[in-house]
């Protein structure tokens, strides 16, 4: 008879028990680790498939701009004197070996005018975009006389008749017009060469005319040039003056590079951006003619990126990270009305609470590749909240807790939404949001009998 009443009385005591339920709580916390772990790897899977479809888009409209030139391309002969032993006549013949050079002559001006219409029509496929664009740039600048003289190369060892302009860029397949460059009077169409520079294209003219060379005099050089291209549009300046301007019907624009545009003439509205640029030799940090090959300055490119500015996914993850303290905050908000209460809360129902709490991501995943993050977050939270607080209110029996449950879930929610959206605060905030957090909890908690 007392073993049957020790029975009962222990297990009153597992359902009763503080410690038994804190325990129980912890557990089904780690088991909700799970599908968590499982959201965030569909999100990545989701970004992943963004990623591949944003770059067949690209792909197929055309790649990022870089545009490299033109550069005046001159070659020059070297001459080596070989001495050879002639056994027969048991004297020395000499021989002259000539070899051909290339030199590389950067402009002494150089002025783009670029107009960068994004196109609303390709920008989209299926639910994701990508910032794809039809640029129309007008190039303009003079070729200054070239010396040779760092090079001890006589005049008559340059070679002007072979003499041409070349333009490297990183998007031929984009260029939607037939280039003719316009040196002096002349026009020269430009043609693709192979190079074995993996990174950009080489374009180059025919061998120009000795009406078109700077022999004497600068020769002014114009080229209008319409390519497509995608997200980014970058230059190298150059020029021994290079000036850029920038503008577009794109109101998300994010300059980079080595040179930012100046902050007098930058503007940026709903509408569109302008932005100007000016780079003088002294900036940079080559030098305006090489000789043998053109060299890989392709880090002192400057220019812009299209920024698409809602990165559903990036969010949506930043989001999950604070699942686990959402659940377990929502577990204790449960566990502390349940303590204070007397109301049996079975493991169960915990689990049940649980899962609609993951529940907010896979609907906050799947409605923000078809809406804005602002709208998906307000969808499924207010789902989430009127599910559990209506479920609570069939577990609690009790308005008054119901409400509590509901203030709860929608004050976490915001709180958390807030610390999505900023950038440099986030720790700030979350740190001082918590602490409040805590503060409460304690409070609260000093009421409950730890001894039960």
């Amino acid at each position: 008879m007392e073993s049957q009443k020790q029975k009962k009385s222990f297990g009153q005591w597992i359902k009763t028990s503080i410690t038994i339920r804190m325990l129980m709580v912890g557990i089904l916390i780690l088991v909700l680790l799970i599908p968590l772990s499982y959201i965030k790897n569909l999100i990545q899977e989701r970004s992943f498939r963004q990623k591949e479809v944003v770059s067949e888009i690209n792909q197929k409209w055309g790649n990022e701009v870089l545009l490299y030139g033109p550069v005046l391309k001159i070659p020059y002969q070297t001459h080596a004197l070989k001495k050879t032993w002639d056994e027969k006549t048991k004297s020395y013949t000499e021989e002259d070996i000539i070899s051909v050079h290339t030199a590389f002559f950067f402009p002494n001006t150089l002025n783009i005018d670029s107009n960068i219409d994004v196109d609303a029509k390709n920008l989209k496929r299926g639910i994701y975009k990508s910032a794809v664009y039809t640029a129309t740039m007008k190039i303009k600048g003079t070729f200054t006389i070239p010396t040779f003289e760092t090079q001890d190369i006589p005049k008559e060892d340059i070679l002007w008749n072979k003499a041409t302009v070349i333009i490297n860029s990183t998007n031929l397949k984009g260029i939607k017009s037939n280039l003719q460059l316009q040196l002096g009077a002349e026009h020269y169409p430009l043609r693709s060469r192979y190079t074995q520079n993996s990174y950009t294209n080489t374009l180059e003219t025919t061998f120009l005319k000795e009406a078109s060379l700077p022999k004497e005099n600068t020769i002014d050089f114009n080229l209008d040039l319409k390519i497509n291209g995608s997200e980014h549009l970058r230059f190298i300046p150059v020029g021994s003056e290079t000036n850029v301007s920038m503008n577009s019907n794109w109101a998300s624009p994010s300059f980079y590079g080595n040179y930012l545009p100046d902050t007098k003439t930058k503007v940026i509205s709903k509408d569109g951006f302008k932005a100007n640029w000016k780079v003088l030799e002294i900036n940079r940090e080559f030098e305006q003619e090489f000789y043998g090959e053109l060299p890989q300055i392709n880090s002192s490119a400057f220019g812009v990126k299209l920024f698409i500015p809602v990165d559903e996914y990036q969010k949506s993850e930043r989001a999950t990270k604070y699942g686990y303290l959402v659940i377990a905050l929502t577990f204790l908000v449960f566990f502390l009305i349940q303590a204070v209460s007397k109301i049996n809360i079975h493991p169960f129902q915990y689990l049940m609470i649980g899962l609609a709490l993951t529940m907010f991501y896979t609907l906050l995943i799947s409605i923000s590749e078809h809406s804005s993050f602002l709208y998906a977050y307000g969808i499924a939270g207010s789902s989430v909240i009127l599910l559990i607080a209506t479920y609570s209110k069939a577990i609690l029996k009790s308005l008054k807790f119901m409400g509590l449950i509901g203030a709860s879930l929608a004050a976490l929610y915001a709180f958390i939404f807030v610390i999505i959206q900023l950038e440099n605060y986030a720790l700030l905030v979350g740190s001082i949001g918590l602490f409040l957090i805590l503060g409460t909890i304690m409070m609260i908690s000093r009421k409950i009998d730890w001894g039960e």
